[in-house]
C-alpha cells in the first residue's frame, strides 16, 4: 500500500466548548498575533524569520539532500546523486512509509534495511563491527588511493527501507515503473562501460584489473577478462568495444606459451567465451582459438584414473595435480562437460567429449555419497571420492550438480542417467540441508560434516534458485520451482540485512528458538567479490515467473555495487566489509566474472525481451556463457 499524498489529506473542522468555534476562537488568537508582530521592529521581523527558516531546513532531512543535489546531483524520485555516477539508478521499490521510531532508529545505527527484513541491532552492540575497523583500519595501502579519493562517496545512498516484522515473503509484487526498469537496463549498460574503461586504461590484454592502484594481476597471462568480457559486449550491443577485443583477440591472443592454467578455470572462462562468441557473431576466428585452448588442455586427462589434473601447461603439454596433494575437486572435473562436449560437436572430433564422459561415468558409479551428494574431492589416482564426510553445495562441489541438469539439457534431454543423479541429489538436498531460519523462517540450504548440520551458506550456493527453476521449465517436478523461490528470497535477503546491501561470501543461520536475527556473518566471511550467483537466478526467476519483483531486487543490488565499490577512475572493486558502510574496505581486485557473468545477468534480467539469449536455445555455462542446445532437443 503506498502511503498517502498531500493531496489525500482533508481538513476537520471542530467545535469548541460552550458552542464556540474552534476557527472563530483560531482566527482570534491569529489578529492578536499580527497586532503584536507589527509592533516588532523590521530587524527584529527579519531575525525572526531567518532563525525559522534555518529551523525548518534543519527538521527536514529530504529538504537538506535536495538542496544538496541542485548543486551537482540528478534527482530521481526519492534519491540524489553526484554527477560522478554515470547513470542515475532508480530508488528501489518501497512497500510502506516508515514509522518515527524505526526512522530514528535507522539514523542512530546508520543502517540501511531490507524491505521486508532489516537485522536490528545497533551499530554500537555489534562488536564485531569495531573489530573489523580495527582488523582492516582506514589507512593508504601502499600504492593504493585513498578510498574516498577513488571511489564514489557513499553519501549517494538512498534510505533504507522500513523495518517489517512480517514474513519475508509477505506482500511481494514488483511496482518499479517501466521507465525505472529501463533506466535499470540502462545502467547496467553504463556499469559495464566504466568497468570497460578501468580494464582498458590500466589492464588491457592482463587478466585482472586491479582499480585502486590503476595496475593489473596476473592468473595465466591470457588475458581473462577480455575473452570473459566478449559475449556480454556483443549482447549489450556495445560494437565499438567488442571490435576492439576482438583485433587483440586476433593479433595478440597466443596460447603457445609455457605457463600453467588451471583446467577448469580456464575451461568455463577461455575455452567457454570463445565457444559462445563464436555461436553469437559466427565468426570463425574464435572457434579456431577455441580449438587451439581445447587442445593444449587435453593433457590433464592423462592420469591413471582418467580424473583430470587440476593444472596444464599450455605450452609445454604437461600436467600435474596441485603441489600440495593428488585429489582434484569434484566441482571442477565434472563442471567442464558443457564446454568439450562442444567442441566435439563443432570439430567433428570425439575425444573431447569421450574424456568429459568418462569423468561423469566414474563419478555415476562412485560409493561414498550422500542420498546423491558428493563429496568434495577425488583422487586422481584411484578415482575414488576423498575426504568423505563433507556434504555441501557451495565452493568445491556447487557446479556439478548445476552441470547434471546442464547437460542433461544441452543434450536434448536424452541422457537418463544425468538426470537421475540430478534429480536425486535435489531429493538429497531436500532430506539433509533444507532447514529454516528463526525469527522469519527464512529456508536455506546447509552442510553436513561427519553427520553433523552446520546452518552455513556459501553465495555461491545461490546458483541452486536459478538450477531448480531451469529444471522446473524444463518439465522437472513443480514442487523444485516453490522451492527456487523461498531460496531466492534468503538470497537476497543475504544482501538486504546488511548495512551496504551487498552480500558476504558465507553466512550462518539461526535456529535456535528467540533468535532475534536470521543471519550471522563472520568476520573472515564478511567479504564480497562482486559474484554472480544470486543476480543469475533472479535472471532465472524473472525468465521463468514475469514477477517484476525480481528485477525490483536486481536493481537495487545494483545500486549497491555503484554505491559501495565503484572506482571513479574506472571499474569497481571487491571489498573485505559488507557491514561497514562508511569504510568497506576495499580490496583493489576486479575479478573477470564481474564483466562475464554479474553485469551480463543484470542486463538479461532488465530486458523484457525473451528472445535475447532464449533459455529454449542457449545453456549457460558456469561462467554465465551461452551455448546452444544440440538441435535434437529444438
Amino acid at each position: 500500500m503506498h502511503p498517502p499524498s498531500r493531496q489525500d489529506y482533508t481538513s476537520v473542522s471542530l467545535a469548541g466548548p460552550g458552542g464556540g468555534s474552534y476557527n472563530n476562537s483560531k482566527q482570534w488568537r491569529r489578529q492578536s498575533c499580527w497586532r503584536k508582530w507589527k509592533q516588532l521592529s523590521r530587524l527584529q521581523r527579519s531575525l525572526i524569520l531567518v532563525i525559522l527558516f534555518i529551523c525548518g531546513v534543519a527538521s527536514y532531512p529530504a529538504v537538506t539532500e535536495h538542496l544538496r543535489g541542485r548543486s551537482g546531483g540528478v534527482a530521481d524520485g526519492n534519491s540524489v546523486l553526484r554527477t560522478v555516477v554515470p547513470h542515475m539508478l532508480p530508488e528501489p521499490v518501497r512497500q510502506d512509509q516508515p514509522s518515527p521510531e524505526h526512522t530514528s532508529q535507522r539514523k542512530l545505527s546508520k543502517k540501511r534495511g531490507p524491505p521486508a527484513l532489516q537485522n536490528r541491532l545497533q551499530k554500537k552492540g555489534n562488536a564485531s563491527d569495531s573489530e573489523d575497523k580495527a582488523a582492516h583500519g582506514r589507512k593508504e595501502q601502499e600504492g593504493v588511493i585513498s578510498w574516498r579519493g577513488a571511489v564514489v562517496d557513499t553519501e549517494q545512498a538512498t534510505e533504507g527501507h522500513r523495518d517489517n516484522e512480517d514474513h519475508p515473503a509477505a506482500n511481494r509484487t514488483g511496482k518499479t515503473s517501466n521507465k525505472s526498469r529501463a533506466s535499470c537496463l540502462e545502467a547496467v549498460q553504463e556499469t559495464f562501460l566504466h568497468s570497460w574503461k578501468g580494464y582498458k586504461d590500466f589492464a588491457w590484454g592482463h587478466d585482472e584489473l586491479r582499480p585502486l592502484s590503476k595496475s593489473y594481476n596476473e592468473w595465466f597471462g591470457l588475458g581473462l577478462t577480455l575473452i570473459d568480457s566478449l559475449d556480454t559486449m556483443w549482447i549489450m550491443g556495445l560494437k565499438k568495444e567488442f571490435e576492439e577485443a576482438k583485433s587483440w583477440v586476433a593479433t595478440e591472443l597466443t596460447f603457445n606459451k609455457s605457463v600453467d592454467v588451471n583446467l577448469f578455470e580456464s575451461t568455463i572462462r577461455i575455452l567457454g567465451g570463445l565457444l559462445s562468441t563464436y555461436h553469437l557473431t559466427g565468426d570463425a576466428l574464435f572457434l579456431d582459438r577455441a580449438k587451439d585452448i581445447g587442445s593444449r588442455l587435453m593433457p590433464a586427462f592423462n592420469t591413471p584414473s582418467k580424473i583430470p589434473y587440476s593444472d596444464v601447461n599450455i605450452g609445454r603439454g604437461t600436467a600435474h595435480p596441485p603441489r600440495w596433494t593428488s585429489d582434484s575437486t569434484v566441482a571442477e572435473v565434472t563442471s567442464i562437460q558443457l564446454e568439450f562436449r562442444e567442441l566435439s560437436r563443432l570439430t567433428q572430433e570425439p575425444r573431447y567429449q569421450a574424456a568429459v564422459a568418462e569423468v561423469m561415468k566414474q563419478v555415476h558409479k562412485l560409493g561414498g555419497k550422500l542420498d546423491g551428494l558428493v563429496p568434495m574431492f577425488i583422487n586422481t589416482n584411484n578415482g575414488q571420492f576423498t575426504h568423505q564426510g563433507i556434504y555441501t553445495l557451495g565452493a568445491r562441489a556447487d557446479s556439478y550438480y548445476e552441470y547434471l541438469l546442464k547437460q542433461w539439457i544441452q543434450g536434448g534431454r536424452t541422457e537418463p542417467q544425468l538426470l537421475e543423479d540430478y534429480l536425486q541429489a535435489i531429493e538429497g538436498v531436500k532430506k539433509n540441508l533444507l532447514h529454516k531460519s528463526s525469527p522469519h523462517g527464512l529456508t536455506f540450504v546447509g552442510e553436513i560434516s561427519h553427520g553433523q548440520f552446520s546452518p552455513k551458506m556459501d553465495h555461491l550456493v545461490c546458483f541452486l534458485p536459478g538450477t531448480l527453476a531451469l529444471g522446473a521449465h524444463n518439465g522437472l517436478p513443480a514442487d523444485h520451482m516453490d522451492l527456487a523461490k523461498e531460496l531466492m528470497e534468503t538470497c537476497y535477503q543475504m544482501y538486504a540485512q546488511m548495512e551496504t546491501g551487498l552480500s558476504p561470501e558465507i553466512v550462518h543461520f539461526n535456529m535456535h528458538q528467540g533468535s532475534t536475527r536470521d543471519i550471522d556473518v563472520k568476520l573472515a566471511d564478511r567479504h564480497n567479490l562482486l559474484r554472480p550467483e544470486t543476480v543469475e537466478s533472479l535472471f532465472y526467476l524473472y525468465r521463468f515467473t514475469g514477477d517484476r519483483k525480481y528485477q525490483d531486487w536486481g536493481c537495487e543490488i545494483l545500486q549497491n555495487f555503484n554505491k559501495y565499490t565503484k572506482v571513479s577512475s574506472g571499474g569497481y572493486t571487491s571489498i573485505n566489509n559488507v557491514r561497514d558502510p562508511d569504510y568497506p574496505s576495499p580490496r583493489d581486485k576486479m575479478e573477470s566474472f564481474f564483466l562475464g557473468e554479474t553485469l551480463k545477468y543484470l542486463y538479461l534480467l532488465f530486458s523484457d525481451d525473451p528472445d535475447l539469449v532464449s533459455l529454449d536455445r542457449y545453456v549457460f555455462n558456469t561462467e554465465a556463457h551461452p551455448l546452444p542446445v544440440w538441435p535434437s532437443a529444438v
